[in-house]
């Protein structure tokens, strides 16, 4: 079945239909990870964006049960250069036609996705439709360029978890699967923005017992759990939007220790007195550079953000606030920590799935630091 990608400054791509038909909206990005399509759908930071894969064969290991970071896959549309037609991995449980088919996403294939990479990097990330059912690439366009910008949207809200929830599984083992938690150490309240499980799954490897609160939790309903730690999590959405959730954050700043990533980090950046601002066309992939300026030791990190903090006017607001980590494509900031409060955060994902593992010693800081202020 054909398929058309229409974007909003009015580029058109035609393809092939795989996954469901029908019709979906929104902002059009680039993940330039090697694998990983699976951990990438469901993660829940995708909600509202349409991903295109840079590498350009896609779906050949199919998909599992036990891989993916959330309970369903948020992404709003696939743009792939090749879908292929053989599955074949031990663990597969279905195609990734059958999947996206099976959760309602539009996907399309048979376009030249170097060259839909180069148009999203030279005029930035842009709304855009994959349609099978209008066939008319002007009415995409149009209708591409009536849909709502990604700034000033809450999209948090739309992914976090409705009720607290307990979470004790531990990473996957070969031959046993997910393992249960160890004996517990901590005691760790996650904010949950879009939080993906593996964060989960490592916190409580090492010893945390985690509680899952939604973004709308309060800094005393948090403080009357008497964590030991905080975790703010990724998520979707413009951080600015998310005021509510900034504003506990700043209620939790000093009375306990916080460890933010992704949007997590962006809001502990309001928190402080920070802003954030848009990039052209985000960090989405699992090879980005970072620097840790403590160290500096250069880490491969994966990274999915279409916002960052201004570290020149966080740092006008609160002069014990420092950058730590940089990214060295762009320069923009990768993590940030307080002088004197026991809180840091980093842009990036530490937890991986799928990435490199070159940053999961944060996980470790972390815990240092609850068992130094516990």
């Amino acid at each position: 079945m054909k398929a058309i990608l229409a974007l909003a400054d009015g580029r058109v791509f035609e393809g092939k239909s795989f996954g469901a038909a029908g019709e979906n909206g929104g902002e059009v990005v680039f993940n330039t990870s090697m694998m990983g399509y699976q951990e990438i759908l469901t993660d829940p930071s995708y909600q509202g964006q349409i991903v295109t894969m840079t590498y350009p064969l896609i779906g050949n290991y199919g998909i599992n049960p036990e891989d993916v970071e959330s309970g369903r896959p948020y992404a709003s549309g696939f743009v792939v250069k090749e879908v292929s037609g053989i599955v074949s991995n031990w663990r597969s449980g279905c195609s990734l036609h059958e999947y996206l088919q099976k959760h309602g996403i539009v996907g399309i294939s048979g376009i030249d996705t170097r060259a839909l990479t180069r148009h999203v990097r030279d005029q930035g990330a842009q709304q855009g439709i994959i349609s099978t059912q209008d066939p008319d690439p002007a009415s995409l366009v149009r209708r591409a360029e009536e849909r709502p910008i990604m700034v000033g949207q809450d999209l948090a809200r739309e992914v976090t978890c409705k009720t607290p929830y307990a979470w004790d599984e531990s990473e996957w083992v070969l031959g046993k699967g997910y393992a249960k938690a160890p004996s517990e150490k901590f005691r760790v309240v996650a904010m949950d923005f879009g939080i993906k499980r593996n964060i989960l799954r490592i916190l409580a490897g090492f010893g945390c017992k985690v509680t899952v609160v939604p973004a709308s939790c309060t800094a005393t309903e948090i403080l009357d759990m008497n964590p030991d730690g905080i975790f703010l999590s990724n998520g979707p959405g413009d951080p600015e939007a998310v005021t509510y959730a900034v504003e506990t954050i700043r209620d939790l700043i000093g009375r306990k220790p916080i460890f933010g990533i992704c949007l997590g980090h962006q809001l502990l950046g309001l928190a402080l007195g920070g802003r954030t601002y848009k990039l052209k066309f985000g960090h989405h992939g699992g090879n980005q550079p970072v620097m840790d300026l403590s160290t500096g030791k250069v880490e491969i990190t994966a990274q999915n953000h279409g916002f960052a903090v201004d570290m020149e006017f966080l740092t006008a607001a609160d002069h014990d606030v420092e950058l730590t980590h940089v990214n060295l494509n762009d320069r923009t900031v990768e993590g940030l920590r307080h002088k004197r409060l026991p809180l840091f955060s980093v842009q990036y994902h530490p937890e991986s799935s799928p990435g490199p593992h070159d940053s999961r010693y944060l996980f470790e800081r972390f815990l240092v630091m609850m068992e130094k202020f516990k």
